[in-house]
């Protein structure tokens, strides 16, 4: 069973007979379009006429202009599903752009490779285009919603959104208003004018009403269409018009009832049954009526009620699906449910069987809900499931897999795997581990005849449901922690799946590959993940594929491996960019290129790679994205001596940061807080360990490496309030312990940071001569990668190391580079510099601030006035960026002033 795309809810339905064109509204809209406006909204209740205008609108438009493109979504219930309300989208403006459109959307990518791709091929187009989106106040998903504020964000020029709806749509009207880019008709303007009512009336009627008689009928109904079409099929029967027209009278609630009941009452029993067998459908088409009613003349029965008005729509120009009109509908289910429920139950079954034996599954799974066949739900939705994963409409399998009850799955292992996934989602563990239990005892058991002991029919996804059950196993295990676990049953998975299950055999991998980076095993890691982007790869999955590629770099980065990781991205970029992946992830690429290029301080192709991303991710719609993008500006701004507008950035991070499987071994804070070290804000960075509960003993692995390490660098910051130097002492242990564990680990990149710590706490010290030992094997294993940033991060105190190491004649190429590059960054270029350059006189009283003197021994000394000192030691603090005696003491010592 496939999923297809129902071409009627694509067309334009065709104008209505009795419609009366409305030339001041159709004006006002297309008034919109001329000023550039991006939205044109109708909201109002049902009955308004809001469908008839656009149909109206869309004639005219064609008229004046043929070369402008008309896109049409006549939505539904089932279209809050944000891959089916993809699908739709792009199979409309497929269709608007008949000369070759923009569309080729495959379901199995992402809302936002979907989205962009859309966007940038629109954008290319010089043909105006409006999309019209009907009945839209049925879309109550976030997500469906958030794609379409998204598409009005990005319009392009060319292109003109327009909404009806029964209810204000929760899209940024306020912001459109502001801005001059919505028009907006509402129940007030869609009212029949007195004109309009006459004309409407005389010619759906063909009577002659008085001019009193319309006034009053255009009154009681306050310019309410259906309420007017409702009073002029009832007129049509009736021989004493004042005397109807007397009597109606009441609620708008109460006249509806009155004239449908009149309506019904006036229609032949055979239509009255017909009428209400039907009404459980929301499209009708002939075969289809045939199988509920078991009637063989239901297209004629339908052309018949069009041309009588009776509350049919059609639906496209055939004349083969119509709809009812919607309160008409509503009434007409009311009516049926009289015959009893069991009743209703059975028409929703035979129109499950139609719709199931025609491919259309949705509609198929919706009717056997209505008519609480849970079997035959579970059935349907199983034999589904190949076709909706593939579509990627994994908001519809969960939501059948909600309303289904636990009876109708308990003898179907496919349909307990899937929802234990959900279960998963949910965050529900113990549920997912007891329905994945049950689905293996129903997968082991046997009958006494060797048949199988379950209802799951022979097919794909029972053929791989054991591997599916073992990869399920192993998120249980990555949710909860369990690393071992991740293992056994990532591994279980990979050995059970079929050479050519490229999807299992991918995802087992990409398993396997986070237990070993969150163990630390960065070089299994990389192996396994680069095998799960493989068979990705076979599975014609590529946009997963190249995502692994970030997840690579992010292991190779501690292992000192920047240059493979370089290649790595500049591949895939190329890979992506060849396969018109102009979203994501070539935007994450960009970013991942731009941190590499900012360790090799080749700062402006970093912010260039940036700007490129930037430019591909704002129609990304991706918090993966903006979280990598802003992580990436900070480190530039970091390295331009920008510490402020660092941490703002790493503030922008934080609120696109997502939790998910990846193991978190650079968190946010912590960054944050190595910025506060090189600012001299100690305490907050003391604030954040302490929050942590970092302490020196903790376990030197991998997962706390990070943390680790910034502990360290604030120790060695910390010990100028420390006179007994205990906080040098304490952080060269730890830094032999991290060391030792990096070194076991492969990881030279964490290593060569590790031995520039040690470097920097030696010289701290005066030690220069063993400060050269581990520089020294820093320096050997950079130059290679071309880490320079290692090196110039470290400011001041690294320069006077690297004059020593040039004096002692190591590495002297790199050591010359390094040292430019560090004497580049003095002034403002390098974080935390001062700002402007300090006297003689300012730096006197900076060395004197450094001792224990208070502040009037420091002017006797001087020879000048209390006042006078307080000056001084003003303009120091301004030009080092402090705000206290201690703090300028830090920063001077960290730029070698004193």
């Amino acid at each position: 069973m496939t999923l297809v795309v129902l071409a009627t809810k694509l067309f334009v339905p065709p104008p209505r007979s009795q419609s009366i064109f409305r030339p001041r509204l159709v004006d006002q809209l297309t008034a919109g379009i001329r000023a550039g406006r991006r939205l044109s909204l109708v909201s109002a209740p049902a009955g308004f006429g809001k469908t008839t205008l656009f149909v109206e609108w869309v004639a005219q438009t064609r008229q004046l202009d043929p070369t402008v493109r008309v896109a049409w979504v006549s939505l539904e219930q089932s279209d809050n599903d944000p891959a089916r309300f993809l699908t739709y989208l792009a199979a409309a403006l497929d269709r608007a752009y008949s000369d070759g459109g923009p569309a080729d959307h495959d379901p199995r990518l992402s809302t936002e490779v979907t989205l962009t791709s859309l966007i940038n091929k629109m954008s290319r187009d010089t043909q105006p285009t409006i999309l019209f989106l009907d009945d839209f106040q049925l879309i109550e998903d976030p997500s469906v919603r958030d794609a379409v504020a998204f598409l009005l964000d990005h319009l392009p020029p060319t292109m003109h959104l327009a909404i009806a709806s029964r209810s204000d749509p929760l899209l940024p009207l306020a912001r459109l208003r502001a801005s001059g880019d919505l028009t907006e008709l509402r129940a007030a303007d869609l009212r029949f004018t007195p004109d309009e009512a006459a004309a409407f009336l005389k010619h759906a009627t063909g009577l002659s009403l008085t001019r009193e008689d319309v006034a009053a009928l255009e009154t009681r109904t306050e310019g309410w269409i259906a309420g007017l079409q409702l009073a002029a099929l009832s007129m049509r029967e009736t021989a004493d018009i004042p005397a109807f027209i007397g009597a109606f009278t009441g609620s708008n609630r109460f006249v509806i009832d009155y004239l449908i009941e009149e309506v019904l009452h006036q229609a032949p029993l055979h239509i009255r049954e017909f009428l209400c067998q039907t009404a459980i459908l929301d499209r009708l088409s002939g075969p289809l009526c045939d199988a509920v009613t078991g009637r063989t003349d239901s297209a004629l029965m339908l052309q018949s009620l069009e041309r009588a008005n009776l509350f049919i729509v059609p639906l496209d120009d055939t004349r083969r699906w119509y709809r009812y009109h919607h309160l008409f509908a509503d009434v007409l289910r009311s009516r049926l449910l009289m015959h009893g429920t069991d009743h209703v139950a059975a028409l929703h079954r035979l129109a499950s069987e139609w719709f199931e034996k025609n491919d259309l599954p949705d509609d198929a799974v919706k009717h056997a809900f209505e008519a609480a066949d849970f079997p035959r739900a579970a059935r349907v939705i199983e034999a589904t499931i190949p076709a909706v994963r593939r579509s990627r409409q994994d908001a519809t399998l969960l939501g059948w897999l909600a309303t289904l009850p636990d009876d109708a799955q308990k003898h179907r292992p496919v349909l307990l795997v899937f929802s234990a996934w959900s279960s998963l989602l949910s965050g529900d563990i113990s549920s997912a581990d007891r329905q994945l239990t049950e689905a293996e005892h129903l997968l082991g058991a046997g009958s006494e005849d060797g048949a199988p002991a379950h209802e799951s029919e022979p097919g794909e996804e029972l053929q791989t449901l054991p591997v599916t059950i073992e990869l399920y196993r192993a998120s249980l295990a990555l949710a909860t922690g369990d690393l071992p676990g991740i293992t056994l049953h990532a591994q279980r998975a990979f050995d059970a799946a079929r050479p050519n299950d490229y999807l299992g055999l991918g995802a087992a991998a990409g398993l396997l590959g986070l237990a070993s980076w969150a163990n630390g095993d960065l070089e299994s890691g990389v192996t396994t993940f680069r095998g799960s982007a493989n068979n990705l790869r076979m599975a014609g999955n590529l946009t997963d594929a190249l995502s692994t590629t970030m997840v690579v770099a992010d292991m190779l980065r501690p292992l000192g491996r920047l240059r493979e990781a370089e290649r790595n991205y500049e591949d895939a970029l190329q890979q992506s960019i060849a396969h018109g992946n102009d979203g994501q992830p070539t935007a994450d690429l960009h970013a991942g290129i731009s941190d590499l290029l900012r360790d090799r301080n080749e700062l402006t192709l970093a912010k260039n790679h940036l700007e490129a991303s930037h430019e591909l991710g704002e129609s990304a719609l991706s918090h993966e994205h903006r979280y990598r993008w802003f992580l990436a500006m900070a480190r530039v701004h970091e390295a331009e001596g920008e510490p402020d507008l660092a941490l703002a950035s790493l503030d922008q991070a934080g609120q696109h940061y997502r939790s998910g499987f990846l193991p978190e071994v650079r968190p946010i804070a912590g960054m944050k807080a190595r910025i506060w070290i090189a600012q001299g804000r100690l305490p907050e960075a003391r604030a954040w360990v302490e929050e942590l509960k970092l302490t020196p003993a903790d376990s030197a692995d991998y997962a706390q490496e990070f943390g680790l390490i910034t502990l360290a660098r604030l120790l060695i910051a910390e010990h100028r309030d420390d006179p007994l130097g205990e906080s040098l002492n304490v952080a060269r242990a730890l830094l032999d312990r991290l060391l030792r564990a990096a070194e076991a680990g492969g990881r030279l990149g964490s290593a060569s940071e590790i031995l520039v710590l040690q470097a920097i706490a030696f010289g701290v010290q005066g030690e220069a001569s063993r400060a050269l030992v581990p520089l020294e094997r820093a320096l050997a294993w950079a130059e290679p990668e071309g880490h320079v940033r290692l090196f110039v991060d470290e400011g001041p105190p690294m320069l006077a190391l690297l004059r020593t190491a040039a004096g002692a004649g190591i590495r002297p190429d790199f050591v010359r580079q390094l040292s430019q590059a560090l004497r580049d960054t003095e002034g403002a270029c390098a974080p935390g510099a001062p700002i402007g350059t300090l006297s003689e006189r300012e730096l006197h009283v900076l060395r004197l601030l450094a001792t224990e003197l208070s502040g009037p021994e420091i002017a006797r000394e001087l020879y000048v006035s209390l006042n006078t000192m307080r000056t001084h030691t003003k303009h120091i603090f301004l030009k080092l960026g402090v705000s206290s005696r201690p703090a300028a003491v830090r920063r001077a010592e960290w730029w070698g002033l004193i």
